[in-house]
């Protein structure tokens, strides 16, 4: 079954990046001339991802206004002639097909997953934390994630290696030598290698059933 949706965790309350995120999501802050989720949602659909599920939180509403389209602001630019600026503006509000979904108390990364269970159905789905920028390949890394996927037809998660005082939540191989792993908190093995910058669910391909237990 292709994956066509990809789910966006993004209702944290950003606590590790205060003071600057009390009035502002951590989602947001610029990396250069971008927010970093625009970074992450860009990834999504150079890998094929058609449905983009952002769920957010109270205070998030800047994501929401920064993929839609803003009329005044295209009017300002169309009428100075800044139709470079233009088109970027009007690249981000047609990137993909955006929804969002609420996570009304902070209860952690799999109750934000499950949030978006309604939307998601019982199709495979990619998750997406924006923790790190993921670059530098040829072929984006979900991309890569899912053409796993579609051999093994079973979930996948992106690792790196880290220096183990970087580790926070780490991957390790099934004792038997067999494909799979599971996250383990909050002492990591000798060998590390945690989620790429996504703890314990790196855009991770799985089946929507889990969503309904």
């Amino acid at each position: 079954m292709r994956v066509r949706k990809g789910v966006f965790p993004a209702a944290g309350l950003g606590t590790r990046f205060l003071p600057v995120t009390k009035a502002q999501p951590k989602e947001m802050l610029p990396l250069i001339d971008k927010p970093t989720i625009q970074y992450v949602v860009e990834e999504a659909v150079a890998s094929g991802l058609a449905e983009i599920i952002i769920v957010t939180g109270r205070g998030k509403r800047a994501i929401e206004d920064h993929f839609d389209t803003a009329f005044e602001l295209e009017y300002f630019l169309q009428d100075r002639g800044k139709m470079e600026e233009l088109a970027q503006i009007k690249t981000i509000s047609e990137l993909a097909s955006v929804s969002y979904v609420r996570q009304k108390e902070p209860l952690g990364l799999g109750h934000a997953i499950l949030c978006a269970r309604t939307l998601v159905g019982d199709e495979p789905f990619g998750v997406f934390l924006g923790d790190d920028i993921i670059g530098g390949a040829n072929t984006p890394c979900m991309k890569q994630l899912l053409d796993v996927f579609d051999r093994h037809q079973g979930p996948v998660i992106a690792v790196e290696r880290v220096p183990l005082d970087r580790a926070v939540g780490v991957v390790a191989r099934r004792g038997d030598g067999r494909r799979g792993g599971s996250p383990r908190y909050p002492i990591p093995p000798r060998g590390g290698a945690h989620a790429a910058g996504r703890p314990a669910a790196a855009q991770l391909p799985v089946r929507g059933s889990p969503l309904r237990r």
